[in-house]
């Protein structure tokens, strides 16, 4: 038996998160008495698959097959169902994003596998197999045991972190069987964001909410995101109100994000919001009103006016990076 580990790339680079994955994959497998690995789908480098090795992989799967440079959901589950029955793997661990959401369901129906998304940590008991999760916008803690042989997981982003476990990985070319008919997705153009750090990839957030007042204030939020090499975000009034663009909407009904920090300024903290950024490691809020509920998730909090806060903020951070 084994554990097999969706290690995601971008463009031939593994990110935090993909590591974060292997090295929760191989403290279970420490409890299991099981191995690691892992597999990657399109066009990584062998210096960049040793990487792998750092966090407990003993073993990776290298896919190098053209036709999958480009995520399809169909021809990916094909390739993740025929390497879990080659490795005889009775766990499989996504990462809890867009691609693994997508996946997972699939290889779940596939191989008649229990599944449970947005796990926060190691199971509590191996036997039976008993897996803990947030439900209720994190307001309470789900205790779910999985029956079947085959167990599927997707982990939160931040929920474990990354632990080095040094190994010495054996690299295996894998060729899946696959029909050209099974690969639907084509991709005729791409156009990629530059010169600023995606949402989903940003380990520090500045949000802001119906707080700022608008959009003409919305400069101290980009100042403070840019000091902090960071990203900008919104609260889903501020994108109704077309103060920002829907890009920049967290929230339940925009998108998830687990930051290492997210500072909130100027957003009372509905549970609709709070369901997209309750992973962040730690949450920094600002507002007005002690009795937001916000101040009932934050690790820290300011009670004042964002307008007044938000500059004292940036000047202690450019004072600290001078």
């Amino acid at each position: 038996m084994s554990i097999l580990v969706f290690a995601e790339n971008w463009d031939g680079k593994f990110k935090k998160q993909t590591f974060e994955l292997v090295s929760y994959a191989n403290s279970l497998a420490k409890l299991l008495n099981s191995s690691v690995v892992a597999l990657s789908i399109g066009k990584v480098e062998d210096d960049e698959l040793k990487k792998l090795g750092n966090y407990g992989a003993t073993k990776i799967l290298n896919v190098s097959d053209n036709r999958l440079n480009t995520l399809d959901n169909k021809a990916f589950t094909i390739t993740i169902a025929q390497a879990a029955i080659k490795e005889n793997a009775n766990i499989i661990i996504f990462p809890h994003n867009i691609t693994g959401k997508a996946i997972a369901s699939r290889i779940s129906v596939r191989l008649k596998a229990g599944l449970v998304t947005g796990v926060n940590g190691l199971p509590t008991s191996t036997d039976p197999f008993t897996i803990v999760k947030k439900s209720f916008t994190s307001k309470a803690f789900a205790n779910i045991v999985i029956k079947t042989p085959v167990k599927i997981i997707t982990l939160f982003q931040n929920a474990f972190g990354i632990i080095e476990s040094p190994a010495s990985p054996v690299i295996e070319a894998f060729a899946p069987e696959i029909n050209d008919s099974d690969i639907k997705t084509i991709v005729k153009e791409v156009n990629k964001v530059t010169g600023k750090i995606l949402l989903t990839d940003a380990e520090i957030v500045v949000s802001g909410g119906r707080g700022m007042k608008g959009p003409e204030n919305w400069g101290a939020i980009e100042e403070l995101a840019k000091l902090l090499n960071g990203a900008t975000a919104c609260s889903r009034p501020v994108s109704d109100e077309g103060w920002r663009s829907h890009e920049e909407h967290v929230g339940q009904t925009g998108k998830i994000i687990a930051p290492n920090i997210y500072f909130a300024c100027g957003i009372s903290g509905a549970i609709q919001h709070l369901g997209g950024v309750s992973s962040s490691k730690y949450i920094v809020a600002i507002n007005k009103d002690p009795e937001a509920p916000i101040f009932e998730v934050a690790d820290y909090g300011i009670v004042g006016d964002v307008q007044k806060i938000l500059p004292e903020i940036i000047n202690a951070v450019k004072e600290l990076k001078s």
